[in-house]
């Protein structure tokens, strides 16, 4: 045995770059993770209202869209779920007995965790026999005026992205901590809508009449972001669109046409993606002008499911690819866009455009991507592909902050996994290593990329 391992040795090298006989230690797993869990986080990216940020009642977080769609996946009537005038202790009373059908799921792991975690939750389950006295009692807990800043000590959270409306005038809350992001969707895809072009004449004061007029009204959002202290702009992406430069020759007179409108505009396909790109392209060269990165989501099709929940009827769709985005790309080489993919099967891709592309960061685990088994291959890939300075590793797209725990728990446990196994037992890493690139995944690259602090 002995004379084998020595000619072994002899033919492929140094002892360090054999891997190990003996599997992973659950210990080293576990040493790994509860360091990491140790990181204080800035989450870059959720949909947080910093007005109310924390849940009030077990209503709020059971009412979390994948708890509704799930249900109603499983034969639960959305009327039941979305009856005018429920309250939320009633809309728990018919969602408890449906959970029994979801349990085999990761969304019910991170409801029963945050039971656990911060009300002291004993049961295994949430039941039909048991849910009542947890709700009574977490109502209490939740009424008591420093509940956010304890969901927040206990989650270590040091800094929250939101998405804010292009028109949020960004007062009444610290914007130090909740961190203003410009969200866009409406700016390039809904401008044809009265609406949204009477909320764009309000918040910036500029009466639109031209090409011109609408570039001058974008730059003054900006200049109202970066003031209150924005750190990114984003925007969630069809699998359709494919940026392209606009010039102000080709869109004048739809503009002057929609502008003068008191009413929805009616645009045809082409127009509209005129209207689209050209909006776009301006918003990407506001966040060239000032440093913003530009988070880009791309892959989702709304309303697929038109009897869905609320927030259950958006699926990806696999015709999309990072090839649209090209001349973007190219064209803006001082602008750093994290991006996203909603659909799994797109991760290769992306890993291959960061790869190569020094402006394409790869940013968390989207929605659909957000499952433990996808995260895995995804993060693997990405750190066996990409360099580390250009990986986020992920942010919690949640809607109350209870959520942040759970899902970054959930992540930290698939992380601690790849590094013990990929690169302290395979490649022969100290534990110190593997821990500083997961703090870079967790923390440091957030705080470089954005800008904070």
């Amino acid at each position: 045995m002995e004379e084998f391992e020595r000619s072994t040795l002899k033919s492929v090298g140094h002892p360090r770059f054999i891997p190990k006989a003996k599997p992973v230690s659950e210990n080293l797993e576990r040493r790994l993770w509860q360091e990491l869990e140790q990181i204080a986080l800035i989450d870059p990216h959720s949909h947080i209202n910093p007005h109310a940020a924390a849940s009030k009642n077990l209503g709020d977080i059971l009412g979390y869209h994948y708890y509704t769609e799930l249900a109603h996946s499983a034969g639960f009537p959305r009327e039941l779920i979305e009856q005018e005038g429920i309250t939320p202790k009633e809309k728990v009373r018919r969602l408890v007995p449906e959970l029994k059908k979801i349990r085999n799921t990761y969304q019910y792991r991170w409801l029963m965790e945050i039971c656990w975690d911060f009300f002291g939750f004993e049961s295994s389950d949430l039941t039909e026999s048991n849910w009542e006295a947890l709700y009574d009692a977490s109502e209490q807990q939740m009424a008591s005026s420093d509940w956010e800043q304890k969901v927040l000590t206990q989650s270590r959270l040091e800094g929250v992205f939101l998405t804010n409306d292009f028109d949020d005038p960004l007062t009444g809350f610290d914007t130090q901590f909740y961190i203003p992001c410009l969200r866009t969707d409406d700016l390039v895809f809904h401008l044809s809508l009265h609406k949204t072009r009477q909320r764009l004449a309000q918040a910036t004061g500029v009466e639109v009449t031209s090409s011109n007029t609408l570039r001058q009204a974008l730059g003054k959002l900006f200049d109202h972001f970066c003031a209150h202290g924005a750190k990114a702009c984003a925007i969630s992406l069809p699998p359709d669109f494919a940026p392209e430069p606009v010039t102000d020759a080709d869109i004048a007179q739809v503009v002057e046409k929609m502008f003068a409108s008191s009413s929805d505009y009616d645009l045809t396909n082409e127009q509209r993606r005129l209207v689209s790109n050209y909006v776009f392209w301006k918003l990407t060269e506001f966040c060239a002008d000032h440093g913003l990165p530009f988070d880009l989501m791309i892959g989702v099709n709304r309303g697929v499911y038109q009897a869905g929940v609320y927030q259950g009827r958006d699926l990806y769709d696999r015709r999309t690819s990072l090839f649209q985005y090209k001349s973007l790309l190219n064209a803006f080489p001082q602008v750093t866009f994290p991006i996203s993919v909603l659909d799994h099967t797109a991760n290769p891709e992306l890993v291959s455009y960061a790869w190569i592309f020094p402006n394409v960061v790869v940013n968390g685990h989207w929605w659909y991507s957000n499952l433990p088994a996808y995260i895995h291959a995804d993060c693997q890939s990405r750190l066996q592909g990409v360099p580390i300075s250009k990986q986020i590793g992920y942010y919690s797209d949640m809607y109350k902050l209870e959520f942040a725990l759970p899902k970054f728990r959930m992540y930290r446990k698939v992380l601690s996994k790849i590094l013990a196994q990929d690169f302290v037992q395979d490649r022969g890493w100290s534990e110190e290593q593997a821990l500083r690139l997961g703090q870079e995944l967790l923390r440091g690259n957030v705080e470089r990329i954005f800008k904070i602090g």
